[in-house]
């Protein structure tokens, strides 16, 4: 529920679902979790329908999802709460349909700049090449799944598991999971830079409130 520019990060993420025409939601929420229910009621001020999936305790990424199960279609698209995305949903789905698969997940290249150099040795121990301050890109998980709710049976009940785990279980048994590289915008509300960086960028996009 924090805001970034003029709406809370949640009503961001919705708002890009509505965009992309997916209008019903299930909102899986634990601890002070009436406080979503109270701004976002059922979504028909939003556009949307939304429903909510509550546990009592915390159950982790993969526990709160498995808990959402009854209120679940057979295909579903899984967010996390603390990202802001902005690309082509529709072709994430359309990949996933098209490779029939479990599970599919959206990724995005990452640059990361090292903060020390880096020297690679030779056999014999002599120095063969010095980096300075290398920068490493890599595809990286944005939290964003499209999903069978057969993934779910890797999910124990009333646990406390990690996305992590539910996914190794479903590699391990050779199950159809595919990653689909995407381009756009990634904000991961996780730490107060991060934070103050979407801030700054949305109340610029958003401009003053009339």
């Amino acid at each position: 529920m924090l805001p970034v520019g003029h709406m809370p990060i949640l009503e961001r993420i919705l708002e890009w679902l509505k965009k992309n025409d997916i209008d019903q939601v299930v909102l899986s929420t634990g601890y002070l979790g009436h406080m979503i229910e109270d701004y976002f009621k059922d979504g028909a001020e939003f556009g949307l329908n939304i429903e909510y999936a509550s546990s009592r305790k915390p159950l982790g990424i993969a526990g709160q999802l498995r808990s959402a199960q009854d209120k679940l279609g057979s295909r579903f698209v899984c967010l996390y709460g603390d990202a802001i995305l902005d690309f082509d949903l529709k072709k994430l789905i359309k990949f996933h349909e098209k490779k029939q698969a479990m599970l599919t997940m959206a990724l995005m290249a990452y640059k990361m700049q090292g903060k020390y150099g880096v020297i690679e040795l030779k056999g014999d121990g002599r120095i063969g090449q010095w980096k300075e301050k290398p920068v490493v890109e890599s595809d990286i998980n944005i939290g964003c799944y499209v999903m069978e709710k057969r993934y779910l049976s890797y999910i124990p009940r009333d646990s406390v598991y990690g996305m992590k785990e539910a996914f190794e279980d479903a590699m391990s048994k050779h199950e159809a999971l595919y990653g689909l590289k995407v381009s756009g915008a990634f904000w991961d509300i996780g730490d107060k830079k991060a934070y103050l960086e979407a801030d700054a960028h949305y109340s610029k996009q958003d401009g003053k409130i009339p």
